[in-house]
């Protein structure tokens, strides 16, 4: 009986040509002779032009495996993240009972009929499908179209991030199937014999305690319980360690809290917003995010100690929640502010997966934000690792 099968590797060969033959043979031996139903590439923005050869170097190396992946930033598989560098970091999948469809979604296709949008995509939402997204950020509206896709999909799980392989002289590149796009939102949407859950780790702590947006105009905060926004912040910087004084001058977030009906607040129940500017002659503080009237919120500090125990966190979170179960292979994109940038060195987030998870096949990049839902609703994040882990529905696969 066929069961689920994933692999991942990582080549660091600078010819790309030869780069996908030495990730492709590693593959085929981890396979174990099964043909893979997708294959996710990943290169890094070193390959240059050479990277429009994709699909048909994919082709000769995975025969009629869906092709799907970008150019990137930095890149992570075969157990290791590669920055700086070229790489390029694959994934194939043979996944028995799993329908995938392949699409590609522009600002105008958006803007058609709930219909003609089901029919791009290829799937009905009562399929439940995982939607996976990887798109160009210069011009793709990820705040319409995240918000589009929760409305047409309302129980699916979406996943993504925004290719990071652009630079002055070369634009960015998304690989679906047989071609080559430079702008939109290239997806997969995959269902039938599947489970997936996701780990959204932001990687923030709260400080202070919540408190209630008493007056604010658009995404700016003007008080909070009543007192105006600027001393508000003012009164629990007093309150901290030295350290956190510290971490407030460069790493202060704010928390929005996205269940109105929660009574208790912990790590892990707030969108983590990035705070844009500080007023003090207006007493206000202007956040990433539009504010409800008497919305809840609270401040958060970000450092690599506490990245990587919220990682720990939702990871082991997961293990408990599904006792006896392990994922076959998973889907990894993480922010181009994390990896050697916040840890200080590389690989650590791998690392930290594998402790849980011991050899799970991993693919995914750095990206220029990250697609994942929190509260039950899907959106764009920064500084964060969004994490997809997929098995399947039934135990024998």
């Amino acid at each position: 009986m066929s069961r689920f099968r994933f692999a991942s590797a990582i080549s660091l060969n600078v010819e790309l040509d030869q780069a996908i033959v030495e990730v492709a043979t590693s593959i085929a031996a981890r396979l174990g002779g099964a043909d893979p139903d997708w294959v996710c590439l990943y290169p890094t923005a070193h390959y240059g032009a050479w990277a429009d050869r994709m699909p048909e170097l994919a082709k000769a190396a995975f025969g009629d495996a869906l092709l799907f992946g970008c150019a990137a930033g930095g890149v992570i598989g075969g157990g290791r993240e590669v920055e700086q560098r070229p790489a390029l970091a694959a994934m194939a999948a043979s996944v028995p009972g799993v329908a995938i469809e392949a699409f590609h979604l522009d600002a105008a296709t958006l803007l058609q009929s709930d219909e003609r949008v089901h029919q791009r995509i290829g799937v009905s939402p009562s399929e439940r499908p995982l939607l996976v997204l990887l798109a160009d950020p210069f011009t793709a509206d990820t705040r319409e179209l995240t918000a589009r896709l929760d409305e047409l999909y309302p129980e699916s799980v979406v996943i993504g991030g925004l290719a990071s392989g652009s630079n002055a002289r070369q634009p960015n590149r998304l690989f679906l199937g047989d071609r080559v796009y430079r702008t939109g939102t290239i997806g997969l949407a995959l269902h039938g014999n599947l489970v997936v859950d996701t780990i959204i780790a932001q990687g923030c702590r709260p400080i202070g305690s919540p408190m209630f947006v008493t007056r604010s105009r658009d995404n700016v905060i003007l008080e909070l319980d009543g007192v105006p926004a600027t001393d508000a912040l003012e009164t629990l910087f007093q309150t901290l360690s030295r350290e956190d004084q510290e971490l407030v001058q460069s790493s202060l977030f704010l928390g929005l809290v996205m269940k109105i009906d929660q009574q208790v607040y912990g790590q892990g129940d707030f969108l983590i917003r990035n705070i844009v500017g500080l007023d003090s002659a207006a007493s206000a503080i202007a956040v990433a995010a539009m504010l409800e009237p008497n919305q809840v919120v609270q401040f958060h500090l970000r450092d690599k100690e506490t990245s990587a125990d919220d990682l720990r966190l939702w990871l082991a979170r997961w293990r408990d929640e599904n006792p006896g179960a392990a994922p076959s292979g998973a889907l990894m994109f993480s922010c181009l502010g994390r990896g050697t940038y916040l840890y200080g060195e590389s690989g650590f987030e791998t690392r930290l997966i594998h402790e849980l998870f011991a050899d799970l096949p991993i693919v995914g990049f750095f990206c220029n934000g990250e697609i994942g839902q929190v509260g039950g609703s899907t959106y764009l994040h920064g500084y964060t690792s969004a994490l997809a882990l997929l098995r399947p529905r039934s135990a024998h696969d």
